[in-house]
């Protein structure tokens, strides 16, 4: 009883003295981290007049629970969305400043006679701006709508990432007490796989999960769910080897995409203020004046060091980028100083040992000081920015400028968009599936394969049952991972013959690393020769990645993925107009006709022979045959001399159609100018009601046949002689779909089809 007193008593006066120091520092206009960092410094054990905390292990283990709120938190207001705004601008500046002040940490903590573990960790936390102090700064300062403030956020996005990754780097060096450069990157690339596959997984389970028991979130069951998934993490985090904090962003991080995203972060919001409030208070319990008078010079020396290193090298930064001199100084001049995570980095080198106990104190005088003249550097941008135009020659300056001019001369020049479009997409796909691959490789071998052994007593058959499981998992990734979107890969090849070289070198990249990655855990648990597992491999793979069940399986998978990475902005997208108005069909879903003459190279053929469908992604919607009118062809329809083709696709498998038809003489284009699907709808007042196409939406009902079945069993061709355009899935719209694609209740099926089709679908019930 005596000990949980003393918890309350501690926490009163902890609470008590922040409550007064936070409200000066807001009435005098500073930031509350300031106040927090002096109430922690009146109960420290250094002043008297002021009561001391009993236990300070008590604030410690609060302060580690401040850590994993602030983390989350922080995770709860990035999103992978968000990361895909941030510019080249941010990139460059945050790379290059953190990279910099790391390595000017490094020399100047050498330089002043510190340990090469202080040094390291001192270029740390150099490296590291607030994002809390920054933005505050420019809130008080009216410059939120000012140009240089979202590349200001987009560089301290990027440095929260690679924050995270910093903290687990610094904790394999402290580990090892050295630097390895090969321990590095094998913890870094560890690190890499487990973040992948933990996204992936959480975003493929956490938004279902929430959207499931929707109906019982009440606030009170969301906060305790999201904070259930937040320390479940944070636990997993642990247990993998890495550090509470990335177990807290990454959970924020995967709520923050979801429709509850907003809401948990108000609802977490009051914790976090407590708990962060704990974790500040908790940093200034280690300010040690006797410290800061002894190492006042080196405080001095950091605090230069922080704010010109940093004003140079974000300057530079955006100057590289393409940025002018002005909004390079203003996004440069708002980041001179460190803030939370510096602190957080400080609290690692004290639980890991390998930091001084001066250092600590050392940093957060340094902070408080550059905290402090934030708001006064970003008022004179203008002054420094005038200043070096007198001082710097006008020749460097001439330069400079030129180098901007033809930078964004080089931007706006036209490059090959199928190429950029084909790598990305390459590269994406070949990252993911890649990583995913090793994660359950490796999650097989390290845990399931020792787990088994001891069970089974038998190390073979345990290796066996291993296999088998990571086998089975790998399965429906292996189409992915093996075939990879055509719509690009297509363009690419029919442009031109020296295309063909490049990309079949990127196929065969693909093939080997699928066939490295299956055989790795036979060739690791069993002594069987490599060359034998390649050959039984490759066959496998191959005829395993054109599996029905496997594609099936595996594009329901996907669209349950990506309807849960897009919940939020579905979600806001079915509150507009446009999304109760469909408009993705009209934008996305273009008509075009084609000619057949006699000596075309598609006459007398058959549609099912030509394999348009499969090998380019279009859809012959409509033969016009004289007065005839063959809608919604069938494979075994012949396209004769004198046929009018009109044809359903992007806008992009359209022109890769057209430039097919135009290589190898199979169709002549008519010469009409390409039409949205709604405009082909809406034209065809020249031919009667019943020779015309209509769009229909079919609602999948709960007890229908369709739910479960493939398009290709579905009979939606066969039986309805409708055309299946795309599908909804939780307003996700989905096209050029393949076969093997299941569908599920609550499926929205869009279909192409005429007036009496149409009819039949009232009647069933369907419409």
């Amino acid at each position: 009883m005596g000990h949980l007193a003393t918890l309350i008593s501690d926490l009163a006066l902890l609470l008590v003295v922040a409550g007064v120091t936070t409200l000066l520092c807001k009435k005098i206009n500073q930031p509350l981290v300031i106040g927090y960092i002096l109430a922690g410094f009146l109960i420290g054990p250094v002043v008297s007049f002021v009561p001391t905390i009993g236990d300070a292990n008590n604030i410690n283990l609060w302060a580690e629970i401040g850590v994993i709120f602030l983390m989350f938190s922080l995770g709860l207001e990035f999103s992978l969305h968000k990361l895909a705004t941030v510019g080249n601008t941010g990139v460059i500046s945050a790379l290059l400043q953190i990279g910099g002040m790391m390595i000017l940490g490094y020399i100047v903590g050498i330089a002043m006679g510190w340990s090469t573990m202080n040094s390291i960790f001192l270029g740390g936390m150099l490296s590291m701006s607030s994002t809390m102090i920054t933005i505050k700064a420019i809130e008080d300062l009216g410059l939120k709508e000012e140009k240089f403030t979202k590349l200001t956020i987009g560089t301290l996005v990027i440095e929260d990432i690679v924050a995270i990754f910093l903290m687990v780097i610094l904790s394999t060096i402290s580990v090892s007490q050295g630097v390895s450069g090969l321990e590095l990157v094998g913890t870094i690339a560890k690190l890499m796989m487990y973040l992948v596959v933990w996204l992936l997984l959480g975003i493929y389970m956490i938004p279902s999960f929430l959207q499931k028991t929707q109906n019982l979130m009440t606030n009170e069951t969301l906060l305790v769910c999201a904070l259930g998934i937040c320390f479940g993490m944070v636990w997993l985090a642990d247990a993998i080897g890495f550090s509470s904090a990335l177990g807290a962003f990454m959970a924020g991080s995967i709520m923050a995409g979801t429709v509850h995203g907003e809401r948990i972060e108000h609802l977490v919001g009051p914790c976090k203020d407590l708990f962060g409030a704990v974790f500040f208070v908790s940093v200034g319990l280690m300010v040690v004046p006797s410290l800061l008078l002894e190492y006042l010079i080196p405080i001095l020396i950091l605090t230069v060091v922080t704010i010109v290193g940093k004003m140079i090298l974000l300057t530079a930064g955006m100057l590289i980028a393409g940025e002018d001199l002005k909004t390079a100084m203003y996004g440069a001049t708002s980041q001179t100083q460190i803030g939370e995570f510096s602190f957080i980095i400080a609290t690692l080198g004290i639980s890991l040992g390998v930091t001084s106990d001066f250092l600590y104190p050392v940093i957060v005088a340094v902070s408080v000081v550059t905290t402090f003249t934030t708001p006064y550097l970003i008022r004179s941008s203008d002054g420094i920015c005038a200043v070096l135009e007198k001082i710097v020659p006008k020749g460097w300056q001439e330069k400079v400028k030129r180098y901007k001019d033809e930078k964004n001369a080089v931007d706006t020049q036209p490059k090959n968009p199928d190429w950029q479009a084909f790598l990305k997409g390459y590269g994406v796909s070949f990252l993911i599936y890649g990583v995913l691959l090793l994660g359950i490789s490796e999650i097989g071998r390290l845990l399931l394969w020792p787990a088994l052994t001891e069970v089974l007593s038998n190390k073979t058959i345990a290796a066996v049952l291993t296999c088998v499981a990571i086998y089975v998992v790998m399965a429906p990734l292996l189409p992915p991972m093996m075939i990879f979107r055509k719509r690009y890969f297509t363009a690419l090849w029919l442009q031109s013959f020296a295309n063909h070289l490049p990309l079949m070198l990127l196929v065969g990249l693909r093939t080997a690393v699928t066939v490295f990655l299956v055989i790795r855990p036979m060739v690791l648990m069993f002594p069987i020769p490599s060359w034998l597992l390649v050959m039984v491999a490759v066959p496998v793979i191959f005829l395993l990645s054109r599996s029905d069940w496997l594609i099936g399986r595996y594009l329901e998978m996907e669209a349950r993925f990506l309807t849960n990475f897009n919940e939020k902005k579905l979600q806001e997208l079915r509150n507009t107009e446009s999304g109760k108005s469909h408009h993705w069909l009209d934008e996305q879903l273009q008509v075009a006709s084609f000619l057949c003459t006699a000596d075309c190279a598609a006459a007398d053929k058959e549609l099912k022979d030509l394999q348009w469908g499969r090998v380019m992604q279009i859809t012959v919607i409509k033969i016009l045959r004289g007065r005839k009118h063959i809608n919604i062809p069938e494979g075994d329809e012949q396209v004769l001399g004198g046929d009018r083709l009109y044809i359903l696709g992007t806008e992009k498998a359209l022109e890769n159609f057209s430039l097919m038809c135009r290589q190898r003489n199979l169709l002549v284009e008519s010469g009409e100018t390409n039409v949205s699907l709604h405009q082909f709808i809406d034209n065809q007042d020249q031919w009667h009601e019943d020779q015309q196409l209509f769009a229909y939406a079919v609602t999948v009902k709960k007890g229908s046949s369709l739910v479960g079945s493939s398009i290709r069993d579905s009979g939606i061709k066969s039986n309805w002689s409708a055309c299946l355009i795309g599908i909804e899935r939780g307003m996700l719209p989905m096209l050029n779909l393949s076969p093997n694609f299941i569908l599920n209740v609550d499926d929205l099926l869009w279909v192409l089809g005429s007036q009496k089709m149409g009819q039949q679908l009232v009647k069933k019930e369907l419409l």
